[in-house]
């Protein structure tokens, strides 16, 4: 008798351990989600403002059930760096914000077209584009091609100026100069076309570069220039407009499979309004910053003629459309 009322107590115990762990995961797949979102730039630019406002649509539209952790200024490091770590299964970062050409890198030959220089002629002509049937096209390019991402929405964070520690007035200064680029080959192949020396340096050590004369000069958007502080070390910006700053927000598919699917149409819902936000405040927020810097002493160079750029450029566009002639074209004739 003793017996038995031992097993059954034994039992008892073992079952009531497993209704502990059975409420647990209940309770855990019924709290919130907290995605982590990653930003090189501060939230003081276009960019960190839409990620703000990304954020709000996103628990605003699930209820809270799910949370965006946005992590800025570069603290999980460089883009490249998280874009490395999303692709090869880290689960530090759930989304980023990256370049549109940043995932060349990673055999995306779609995106490359988005960063030739001089592809855009205006904004209006980027957003012709981004709201396009064509541009679902591209932004699928990551699940087409393998990589455990997709892509959420399509901004921009403004033209991409040259900066340079030196006083530079026109294309012709650009001789011999050390300009910093990523690790990217348009890049490299425009600068190489203006006749200055591409030099790979990561954006955490650009100013420290750029101070010390590890190079001579960089390309930025505008409100990005400012906000990392740049003019205290190269204060003269060129106004060139060679590639407007094409944006993308992906979410790798780890943190999609988190996600049921009111939660995954509320993520995409989000992503188109901050679509139409991030264009409503780029032009306003751009302007507003280089009012700012013009007051503040920066040596803003107008470019009043940019036929001698594109004209310098106009090989490394031939070069990176082969194949795809008819694909860079429709974009073209978007403006």
């Amino acid at each position: 008798m003793k017996k038995l009322v031992a097993f059954a107590l034994c039992a008892l115990m073992v079952f009531s351990v497993f209704a502990q762990g059975g409420n647990e995961s209940a309770s855990k797949n019924d709290g919130p989600v907290t995605l982590v979102y990653a930003e090189v730039n501060p939230l003081d630019t276009i960019v960190g403002m839409t990620a703000q406002y990304f954020k709000e649509q996103v628990e605003t539209l699930t209820n809270g059930s799910v949370i965006i952790d946005i992590q800025a200024s570069g603290v999980l490091g460089s883009e490249n760096d998280v874009l490395d770590g999303m692709v090869g299964g880290a689960t530090t970062v759930d989304i980023s914000r990256i370049s549109a050409f940043a995932l060349t890198g990673y055999g995306a030959k779609k995106s490359m077209l988005l960063s030739l220089p001089f592809t855009f002629e205006s904004r209006e002509h980027f957003w012709n584009f981004a709201n396009s049937d064509l541009a679902s096209e591209f932004l699928n390019e990551p699940q087409e091609i393998g990589l455990p991402l997709r892509g959420i929405f399509y901004g921009e964070e403004g033209f991409r100026h040259f900066f340079t520690v030196k006083p530079v007035a026109s294309i012709a200064d650009f001789k011999g100069l050390k300009i910093r680029v990523s690790n990217d080959p348009v890049m490299t192949g425009m600068v190489k076309g203006l006749g200055a020396s591409p030099t790979v340096v990561s954006f955490g050590e650009l100013y420290s570069a750029l101070q010390t004369g590890v190079v001579d000069g960089a390309e930025q958007p505008i409100a990005n220039y400012r906000s990392n502080a740049f003019p205290e070390v190269a204060n003269t910006l060129i106004l060139d407009g060679h590639t407007l700053g094409a944006i993308q927000a992906v979410i790798t598919d780890t943190a999609w499979n988190k996600l049921n699917d009111e939660q995954r149409a509320a993520i995409m819902e989000a992503g188109k309004r901050t679509q139409a936000y991030n264009a409503q405040i780029s032009q306003a927020k751009e302007d507003e910053v280089l009012a700012t810097l013009k007051a503040e002493g920066c040596n803003v160079v107008e470019v009043a003629d940019k036929t001698p750029w594109v004209e310098a450029c106009a090989s490394i566009t031939a070069q990176n459309i082969k194949g795809q002639e008819e694909l860079y074209a429709k974009i073209k004739n978007l403006k």
